[in-house]
């Protein structure tokens, strides 16, 4: 009798897995509250009672919207949750400084190109709903560390939006337990078709690297973005359309190319990651990439903040002991 009940709840799970990973948001719920149970008592015996525990949960929901479409095995998806908050806790367990072996320490998975990625999330509509019904403060540190592929530690996010890195964690909390919530109330809808929406800045990401190459990225700049526009490092107003026009011809002057490595596309937020290639002459000439985070008011770039990826330490430095 036992062993029925076991399939038929597997055959429950592997029915709801494979609807949530074709971008059915209330399958993908069921599946959370089947499996909350678990996916708590996992989070309490590594971190004991506390509102951590509810903070990794709603960091495990995120993450299962993110990457459901990666289960191999949807019957087996009970595990893959659980697997989820086990590694979740952990890192929050490493954040907070507290010794785990080192055996233990969750490998992170190999990266595909970003359009695989982007691809993969089959739920990316909701997902972009929910995001731009957050707050600016909130919605910038959740797309960057759930959705960049370069800007995504709590460092980097902190130096990306001139915050401190506690602010990061406020936010990153906040809005995930945001997110949680309309996972938890959601039903399916429709939504603004945000794989369109991708595909044409990846495009635009492109031509306006190529009509910059041609000496056209004035037009470009007219085209797309507010006469006002802010050009920031960080919090700090560098300037205007001037300081934009005269920095990529300054770049381009000196053999430095950018090529997009990833685009995030939201109706009031684009994020441009681009690889930075330096002349063979001044390999040291700039960082190894820079995003581009873009907010639009009306349709039209109102401000672009720039953030350099750091240079990699030299061999040996920067070990933790």
């Amino acid at each position: 009798m036992s062993t029925a009940l076991g399939d038929a709840e597997r055959a429950k799970d592997a029915a709801l897995t494979l609807a949530a990973q074709k971008g059915d948001v209330a399958a993908l719920g069921l599946l959370l509250e089947r499996h909350r149970p678990g996916m708590r008592a996992v989070a309490l015996s590594l971190l004991g009672p506390g509102p951590d525990v509810d903070d990794v949960m709603q960091d495990a929901a995120v993450v299962a919207l993110r990457d459901i479409g990666d289960v191999r095995d949807p019957a087996a998806v009970g595990p893959w949750l659980r697997m989820v908050v086990r590694n979740r806790g952990r890192s929050a367990l490493r954040s907070a400084r507290r010794t785990e072996p080192l055996e233990e320490v969750p490998l992170p998975p190999l990266l595909t190109t970003p359009e695989q990625v982007l691809d993969r999330h089959a739920m990316r509509d909701w997902i972009w709903e929910a995001v731009e019904e957050l707050s600016p403060a909130l919605r910038l540190p959740v797309v960057l560390r759930y959705f960049s592929t370069g800007v995504t530690s709590y460092r980097q996010i902190a130096d990306a939006c001139a915050i401190p890195v506690g602010t990061v964690r406020s936010r990153l909390s906040q809005a995930r337990a945001a997110l949680a919530r309309a996972l938890e109330a959601t039903v399916s809808g429709a939504h603004e078709d945000v794989r369109r929406r991708t595909e044409a800045s990846w495009q635009e990401a492109h031509e306006t690297l190529a009509a910059a190459e041609r000496g056209e990225f004035g037009k470009v700049v007219a085209d797309r973005y507010s006469p006002d526009v802010s050009l920031l490092i960080g919090r700090e107003r560098l300037g205007g359309v001037g300081l934009l026009l005269t920095g990529m011809d300054s770049d381009l002057s000196a053999g430095v190319r950018q090529r997009p490595a990833n685009v995030i596309a939201g109706r009031s937020l684009i994020v441009w990651e681009m690889d930075l290639i330096n002349p063979p002459d001044a390999p040291d000439h700039c960082p190894p990439g820079v995003a581009w985070i873009m907010t639009l008011d009306g349709g039209r770039i109102d401000r672009l903040s720039l953030y350099h990826t750091p240079r990699p330490l030299p061999e040996g430095e920067g070990i933790a002991a």
